[in-house]
């Protein structure tokens, strides 16, 4: 299964504007996502398009994140979601 690290770029980390961007995009990809603080076990990962996943998840700015996919289209849909996660969306 394809997965991507990503480090948290937004101020606020995952929170709220950010959170919402990143899961309106994931939600859009061809395949499901997953998301997890790197770390912890691939089963315990949340749904990338969440709300309440990404709010739970309590990322902050520095923090790592590991995104996973599965199918056609996923390497592609992960490279989106990394490039979100790791620009300044509080900056936007």
């Amino acid at each position: 299964m394809p997965e991507r690290k990503a480090t948290i770029a937004s101020r606020v980390g995952l929170h709220a504007r950010p959170a919402s961007i990143f899961a309106e995009a994931a939600a859009e990809q061809p395949v499901d996502v997953t998301i997890a603080m790197e770390g912890e076990p691939a089963d315990e990962a949340m749904d990338a398009a969440s709300m309440l996943s990404l709010m739970s998840l309590g990322a902050s700015n520095g923090d790592v994140v590991v995104l996973r996919a599965d199918g056609d289209g996923a390497d592609e849909a992960l490279d989106a979601l990394v490039k979100i996660l790791e620009t300044d969306l509080d900056a936007q």
